[in-house]
Order: C-alpha cells, then sequence, then structure tokens
C-alpha cells in the first residue's frame, strides 16, 4: 500500500537575515544540511509550486489559507522521466496556461522545459540552488534555506506541520508573527523581476486617506487592482489649535494600518506612505508617523508641497494625454492646494498654498447651509488667499484632481455608485459649479448627504472646496476644468514603481 499523504500546513518569509529565530536555532541541533540543484517552473499566472528535484517532477496544490495565513499544501505529483501526455498536462493546468496540443504520448522532463515552457511568454524555468538547514522545534519542523536562483541570493525561512495551531505558535515564538508569509514561487518571481507584481500607495491627507494598489504587468502596463478612500478628518481643529487632535490622529492610524493589511494580504512587494499638508504644518506630526511605524512597520514620508505639486502633475498629464499647449494642474486637499504650471513633460512651476477644503469650511462656517452674504465673504477672502494667481497669462487647459474636483464630476453625473471611468476626462465649466455651490449652500449637511454622487463624508466640507474650485477658474480667467480622476497616489506610483 502507498503511503499516506498527509497535507502540512506551511508558513514561509523571504529576507537576509531572520536575527530572533536564528539566535533560537543556535541553541538547538541541527536534523540535516541539505545541498540541491532544482528546477522551478513558475507563472504568470500562478502561484502553484511545480518544481523538478532529484530528477523527479514534484507538484503540490494549495488546499487552504486559514485566519493566520498559514497555506495548506498537497502533493498531488511526484513522477519521474517520462511524463505521460495526461500528467504533462496537469503540469500545465497546474500553472494555468492554456495546453496547447500534445504531439508525444509522453514528456521528458528536459522536452517539457524546452518545447513546453521555454517558448510560453507567460512561464520561465528557474535554476535554484538551495543550501537548507533543517531543525524540529516542539515537534514543527523549521527549515533555514540560502536561495540563490540566476545572480540573485536571498534566504528563507519556512515551517511546517500537520498542526496549524503549532506553526502560528512558533512564528509568534520566533518573532516573525509582523512578516507575510510568502511560497517559493511568487518568492522567486520577486527576485527575478518576473511577471506582475503589486505596489501599494497610501495618501495621508488633511481629510481623508486614499489607498492605491496597483499591478505592473510583464509588459511594463500599471493597473489599478483598489483605488479608494476613507475620510478620517484628521486636520480637525487643527487650524484652530495648530495641533493635530488626539482622535483625528486614531482614526488615522486605525485606517492606514488597515490599508497596510490590505495591501500585504494582496501580496504588494512595497508600500509607500505620504503625508501632505496637515502633516506638513502640525508640529506634533510625529505621533502619527510613529504610531504608524509601531502598528504597521510603514514610515509616512511627509513631502514638501512642492513635491506633491510635482506628482500630482505626473499622474494628471500620464492620465490625460489629450492635454496639449500651457497647462495647469491642482490638487485641492482638506489642508492645502497644489498648484504645477507646464506643457506637456515639462514643468515651469510649483507651489502649494495653505488654502484648503477642511480650513476654509471650519473658518467661514460652511459645513451646513449659509446665507448668500456669507458665501461672498468666504469667496471674497479666498480671491485674497490665491492672489499668487494673479496676473499670469490664461491656460490652454485647467485639470483638476482630488476629492473636491471628483465628487462634483459625480454629482454632475448623479453616480449612485462612484464609476473612475465615467468620472475620468469630465467637463465641468462655471455654469455646473455655480449650480452645485448653490445646491449646497441652500442644504445642512444631512441633506447634502442625500444628493447622489456626492460621497457622504465630504458633506461638510464640498462647499468650501466647490468655492475654491470656482475662485482658481476666476482668477486663471479660465471656462471650465476638466476632471482628472488620477491623484497623488497614482503619480507615487508612477515616480517609485513605475519602471
Amino acid at each position: 500500500m502507498a503511503p499516506e499523504i498527509v497535507p502540512r500546513w506551511e508558513w514561509r518569509t523571504f529576507g537576509d537575515r531572520f536575527e530572533r529565530a536564528e539566535e533560537l536555532l543556535a541553541q538547538h541541533t541541527t536534523v540535516s544540511v541539505l545541498e540541491s540543484d532544482e528546477l522551478y517552473f513558475v507563472s504568470t499566472n500562478s502561484n502553484a509550486s511545480v518544481k523538478v528535484r532529484d530528477g523527479l517532477m514534484d507538484v503540490k496544490h494549495l488546499q487552504q489559507v486559514n485566519d493566520d495565513g498559514l497555506e495548506l499544501w498537497l502533493p498531488v505529483m511526484k513522477a519521474s522521466s517520462p511524463l505521460s501526455a495526461d500528467e504533462t498536462a496537469s503540469v500545465l493546468t497546474t500553472l494555468n496556461v492554456v495546453v496547447p496540443p500534445l504531439e508525444h504520448a509522453d514528456y521528458t522532463l528536459d522536452a517539457i522545459e524546452t518545447e513546453l515552457v521555454r517558448p510560453n511568454p507567460e512561464l520561465l524555468s528557474v535554476p535554484v540552488f538551495k543550501h537548507r538547514s533543517r531543525y524540529v522545534i516542539d515537534e514543527c519542523m523549521v527549515e533555514l534555506t540560502e536561495v540563490r536562483a540566476g545572480t540573485a541570493t536571498t534566504h528563507t525561512i519556512a515551517l511546517e506541520s500537520p498542526d496549524p495551531a503549532l506553526v502560528a505558535a512558533t512564528i509568534r515564538k520566533f518573532g516573525l508573527d509582523g512578516r507575510r508569509n510568502v511560497s517559493v514561487a511568487p518568492g522567486l518571481k520577486t527576485m527575478l523581476g518576473f511577471g506582475a507584481r503589486r505596489y501599494g500607495v497610501i495618501d495621508v491627507g488633511t481629510n481623508s486617506v486614499k489607498f492605491h494598489l496597483a499591478e505592473r504587468r510583464a509588459d511594463g502596463e500599471l493597473v489599478t487592482v483598489v483605488d479608494r478612500a476613507e475620510v478620517t478628518r484628521l486636520g480637525e481643529g487643527l487650524d484652530e489649535s495648530g495641533h493635530l487632535a488626539e482622535e483625528p490622529i486614531q482614526r488615522t492610524v486605525d485606517a492606514i494600518a488597515n490599508m497596510v493589511d490590505e495591501a500585504r494580504r494582496d501580496d504588494a512587494v512595497a508600500i509607500a506612505a505620504v503625508g501632505t499638508a496637515g502633516l506638513r504644518s502640525a508640529p506634533n506630526r510625529a505621533e502619527l508617523v510613529d504610531a504608524v511605524q509601531a502598528r504597521s512597520g510603514v514610515t509616512v514620508e511627509v513631502i514638501s508641497g512642492e513635491e506633491e505639486a510635482r506628482l500630482a502633475y505626473l499622474a494628471a498629464t500620464s492620465a490625460l494625454p489629450a492635454a496639449r499647449g500651457r497647462l495647469v494642474v491642482f490638487d485641492s486637499g482638506g489642508g492645502s492646494t497644489q498648484f504645477t504650471f507646464g506643457q506637456g513633460e515639462q514643468v515651469d512651476e510649483q507651489f502649494s498654498v495653505d488654502v484648503g477644503a477642511v480650513r476654509v469650511s471650519e473658518r467661514y462656517g460652511l459645513a451646513s447651509a449659509v446665507s448668500t452674504d456669507t458665501l461672498d465673504a468666504a469667496l471674497a477672502a479666498l480671491a485674497g488667499d490665491l492672489d499668487r494667481l494673479d496676473g499670469r497669462p490664461t491656460p490652454d487647459a485647467v485639470v483638476a484632481i482630488g476629492g473636491t474636483a471628483t465628487n462634483l464630476a459625480a454629482v454632475k453625473h448623479g453616480l449612485a455608485h462612484y464609476d473612475a471611468d465615467v468620472v475620468q476626462g469630465t467637463v465641468l465649466d462655471l455654469d455646473e459649479i455655480d449650480r452645485q455651490i448653490e445646491l449646497y449652500r441652500t442644504r445642512d449637511a444631512d441633506e447634502r448627504r442625500q444628493i447622489v454622487g456626492l460621497q457622504p463624508a465630504r458633506a461638510e466640507v464640498i462647499l468650501a472646496g466647490a468655492c475654491i474650485v470656482r475662485t482658481i477658474l476666476t482668477k486663471l480667467d479660465h471656462t471650465s476644468v476638466t476632471v482628472s480622476d488620477r491623484g497623488l497616489r497614482h503619480g507615487v506610483v508612477l515616480a517609485r514603481f513605475g519602471r
């Protein structure tokens, strides 16, 4: 009788060193030291385990992932060469690629590599050398491995047992519980830069935290996987007190931590977090930065207004290639508005003004219904606050990005559910902006939340935001603005992960 195959719960992570784990392993006797040359077949469409070891085709299927992120793998094939056509087709199916017509009754391992893997751009054969040191800790198998693939070298530590609770306990004991579980196939793809790779960007604004997860395909194309925002009102009370308050900090840290967790669950190979006006102006910004670092291991980089403007311009121009001539791109957030003047890819001037929807709303009481006199006073004050725009030549196009602009576009289209493709490229003329200003001026926050297309959490600041957009167009002597759904987060992806 064949021996029973027992599925094992596995957990593995990649890295240069695992200090606490290695210190603990040094206190135990090595069970075995093994060296092997193996050949992995990896796919852009699958993270399955398919390798050739000791002359055998070794295939495992992922059966389950539990709440601790442990993976249950089941060996389904250990076949010697040659493989039958059916076995060969099974290997290709596991790699999630189209099985071509198989012209032979059987295939040697060399034939599978040369005839079926190498010609397929979705597959890659990876010669791998492993130096493995094995230990048994409390009946849990632990393997510390040096991995060489091509010119790349790294290390992995793997834990496995039929008992998932034992694996989870050993992970905690080794101080590895903050790391992500990465099996060999995706680890090799990351080492070699093969196939799609995912990158997370978190934009920590004064009013909202935006999360963008992009996937860079093998051909270099960047595709959006996740793009969402959570209103945390980090800047609540900042204009009056000059400091970030404890509750807004906690709300924002919680939102960032959840986004980091989501990015890691979705296999992001890198996560960048940037902070903007609210953090730039707050003397106690370190409270948030330190809390995020302690909670998630991610550093929020507080960028300058000029850098924010540059990245916003990059995002807008890449997404609206039809924009020609002299171009002004602005991003009006909760605490500031960033401007970039340029032509094509050439940037002529960038600056940031401390005029944002949260500040304006709090300063002039625009969170609820107001009189025309109050509105006129706010518009007059904004004209003075934005005097840096005075006396400039009329641009050929004005582009707005950010939450204010996209909400104005969504309200124009009456979008019950946000649709980035509909919002992208929307033109808002002065008549439409004035219509919406009057819509918001005559309603309190609860009534505004009933307006189709308006994000409910923006009800208190949308009037201020619309007034800012209106004032900018007046200053630039332009009659309309084109809305880009792309924002700072897209610019960070392009600048840091686009190649």
